[in-house]
């Protein structure tokens, strides 16, 4: 309540509107873009409500509950060591050209990487390019297992992003903001999936792809988008005066959450328990940030699409986008590639994705019958 209560003063003082202005106003990002994101969340519900259906249902669940949606979609032994995951990563990313495979491979076979885990390791992943002339640096925590696969391909968008930008960049505008960092690092999980399906020999292997991308998309898309929500609604609150207690911070997150699961129409049951998990999200320390990831997938989706599509131009488009770094705003930068993120159709178009994988997913479910 008081960093949001700063955020007030600060837009006030500074004469803003409300702090959700204020917040998008350094990378001039229109209000648009936040507020279509959320509206088409709500919109297309229904294929959220569909996944947790459908999850259930492989699942063997009959009373869908909060913590269900959290196991492996599907389960597999199939193993990734890193020098396949490497061969790869490296074939998904032939549709974006010669240029783009030869510089990715060569930082494989360099010493880029901290690839598998250790004692006192921090844990996760991370991508470090933040020393202009210093290539970046790849930090794993690589499984052997599909998860670790695609992370090694998203981890290694960020860092082409990265390469991509020095390069073509001088030291002052070689960084670039969030708002297309994680388009670089989502369009390559895209064209992964896409030649993975491709290489795929068997029907479990294509369940093990479509499940890990579905599950994706729902904490990507969705519950990013919910996230953002539930950030508009309390700074809202407190830009009017309204003052804010933690039980109110968990009612408002509570109404939100059961909204986006379905708990009203008995798709997944949300105990009141759960509502105080806004509490434990780092990120809503950073105002406005999350909504960014939503944003990104989405852009990523229609870009890889168009380029997996062989559509003229589109390869250009994007990797323009890569080499131009924080040179343009990212919002007018983004469009001027051809996806308008303050407009319906990126969203729509990451809904009709996450329906067609599920489209998928039931056609194989029925082969087995």
């Amino acid at each position: 309540y008081e960093q949001l209560k700063k955020d007030a003063a600060l837009a006030k003082v500074r004469r803003f509107p409300d702090s959700l202005t204020q917040a998008l106003f350094a990378n001039n990002l229109p209000r648009a873009v936040y507020d279509t994101l959320v509206d088409q969340a709500n919109a297309n519900l229904p294929t959220l409500h569909r996944y947790f259906k459908l999850r259930a249902k492989m699942l063997g669940v009959s009373d869908m509950q909060y913590f269900d949606i959290y196991p492996p979609l599907v389960s597999s032994d199939l193993k990734y060591p890193i020098d396949e995951s490497v061969r790869y990563m490296l074939a998904s990313v032939k549709p974006l050209g010669d240029d783009y495979v030869k510089a990715m491979e060569a930082g494989t076979q360099a010493r880029w990487m901290d690839v598998y885990p250790r004692d006192k390791k921090r844990s996760g992943a991370y991508m470090n390019g933040s020393v202009y002339d210093v290539h970046p640096y790849v930090l794993l925590n690589h499984n052997d297992d599909y998860e670790s696969l695609s992370t090694l391909a998203h981890e290694w968008g960020h860092a082409m992003h990265s390469v991509l930008s020095a390069k073509a960049q001088p030291f002052m505008t070689a960084d670039y903001p969030t708002f297309t960092a994680e388009i670089a690092s989502t369009t390559n999980e895209v064209l992964l999936l896409d030649h993975m399906l491709k290489v795929s020999k068997t029907d479990d292997e294509r369940m093990l792809y479509l499940g890990s991308a579905l599950e994706n998309l729902r904490g990507t898309f969705f519950r990013q988008a919910m996230f953002a929500e539930f950030e508009r609604t309390v700074h809202a609150k407190v830009d009017k005066g309204d003052s804010l207690t933690g039980e109110a911070f968990t009612q408002i997150y509570g109404d939100i959450l059961k909204r986006y699961h379905g708990d009203k129409e008995g798709v997944v049951k949300i105990d009141n328990l759960y509502a105080i998990e806004w509490a434990y999200i780092p990120h809503f320390y950073n105002k406005f940030y999350v909504f960014q990831y939503a944003t990104s997938i989405s852009a990523g989706n229609m870009f890889a699409d168009e380029i997996l599509k062989g559509t003229p131009g589109a390869r250009n488009k994007y990797l323009d986008i890569l080499k131009a770094g924080g040179s343009r705003y990212p919002y007018e930068l983004v469009k001027s590639a051809g996806v308008d993120l303050a407009s319906p159709a990126p969203y729509k178009a990451i809904v009709a994705r996450m329906n067609a994988i599920m489209d998928q997913i039931e056609v194989i479910q029925a082969q087995r019958k």
